[in-house]
C-alpha cells in the first residue's frame, strides 16, 4: 500500500489486543515496527507522555513527521484512523 505510511505498535508479550492488532496488519498488507514494553517501565513511561496512557496496544501511524496515536483498544479504531490516513495517500 502506502511506502511513505509508517506504522508502530507499542506492546507487550502476552497481550491479546495486541496480538489482534498484529494480526490484522498483517491482512491488510500493512508493514508494522514493534515497540515491547515488556519488563521496560520507562517505555511505558513515553507513552504515558505522550498520550497520557500506559497501557497497551497503542499504535502510532505517521506520515512524513506527522504521527498520530492510537490509543484506544478495538480494531475499530485504529480502522477509522487508517481509513483517513490511506485516502489523504
Amino acid at each position: 500500500m502506502s511506502e511513505n505510511l509508517s506504522i508502530i505498535i507499542w506492546s507487550k508479550e502476552g497481550c491479546s489486543y495486541c496480538d489482534d492488532v498484529k494480526k490484522y496488519l498483517v491482512e491488510k498488507e500493512l508493514a508494522y515496527k514493534t515497540v515491547d514494553v515488556t519488563n521496560n517501565d520507562h517505555l511505558r513511561d513515553i507513552l504515558d507522555v505522550k498520550y497520557g496512557v500506559r497501557h497497551v496496544p497503542v499504535v502510532e501511524i505517521g506520515q512524513g513527521n506527522v504521527y498520530r496515536g492510537v490509543t484506544e483498544v478495538g480494531i475499530e479504531h485504529l480502522q477509522e484512523v487508517l481509513d483517513e490516513v490511506l485516502v489523504l495517500d
